[in-house]
């Protein structure tokens, strides 16, 4: 499976923020879309989740030769700043989310199990949500896209509120999903990238760029990466 932009365009008033971008997305692998604040990341997601309308230019989905457009249940997107029912305990609202989206969940996992998964203990569970702290919040938000198992998982700067022991957890989880799901990975920081992502590619000046393996391994990598954004102005 491929998710793939085909020459995306998008403006605010005068800025250009996408300038006829294009990429293939291949299902397997961790990609990391880096770029400076400002940049476009998170409207590239937009777009992709058809949240914005573009200018230009389309994304779709190709498994083989069959070519569809994407549908509303192929994209999970996790937000920098979860977006959660702050009235609901963290039960209730996955309980809720796995009765409301019970047509695309395959899994006969129950619902302690999911929180096994990420490591939410028994009496957080039963806590409301606006009590969680940022990483907890993440925590729950990333359990919906495991359950509902999405095509496309967009991840926008999901993991710089976790702490060390919680972000090692995370990057291990999305490793073992990797093989099921699309998954682009949108940070600023330079070795999250390269610990977590198969491949990575740069959102510079509305345009993007695909690192190739040995600048992703060389010991001056962060100096290249400076060196391509640094006449970006920053946001």
């Amino acid at each position: 499976m491929q998710l793939i932009c085909d020459h995306i365009n998008k403006s605010f008033n005068e800025k250009k923020v996408l300038q006829d971008v294009s990429i293939t997305f291949e299902k397997g692998k961790i990609y990391g879309l880096l770029g400076r604040n400002g940049a476009g990341k998170t409207t590239l997601f937009n777009c992709i989740s058809k949240e914005l309308p573009m200018d230009s230019g389309s994304c779709y989905l190709k498994d083989q030769d069959r070519v569809r457009q994407i549908d509303e249940s192929d994209i999970g997107f996790v937000f920098s700043t979860p977006v959660l029912p702050d009235f609901l305990t963290g039960y209730e609202f996955i309980k809720f989310y796995m009765e409301a989206n019970a047509a695309y969940i395959h899994d006969a996992r129950s619902i302690d199990e999911y929180f096994d998964l990420v490591k939410i203990d028994e009496t957080d569970r039963h806590r409301l949500i606006k009590e969680y702290s940022h990483g907890m919040k993440n925590k729950v938000q990333m359990l919906c896209f495991i359950i509902a198992k999405p095509l496309v998982v967009l991840l926008d700067e999901p993991l710089t509120s976790f702490d060390v022991v919680v972000a090692l957890e995370m990057k291990n989880l999305l490793r073992q999903m990797r093989q099921e799901h699309i998954l682009i990975f949108s940070t600023h920081v330079l070795q999250l990238a390269t610990d977590l992502c198969d491949e990575i590619v740069i959102l510079h000046n509305g345009s993007l760029q695909t690192l190739d393996e040995e600048t992703m391994h060389s010991p001056n990598f962060e100096a290249e990466i400076v060196e391509i954004l640094k006449d970006e102005p920053h946001a």
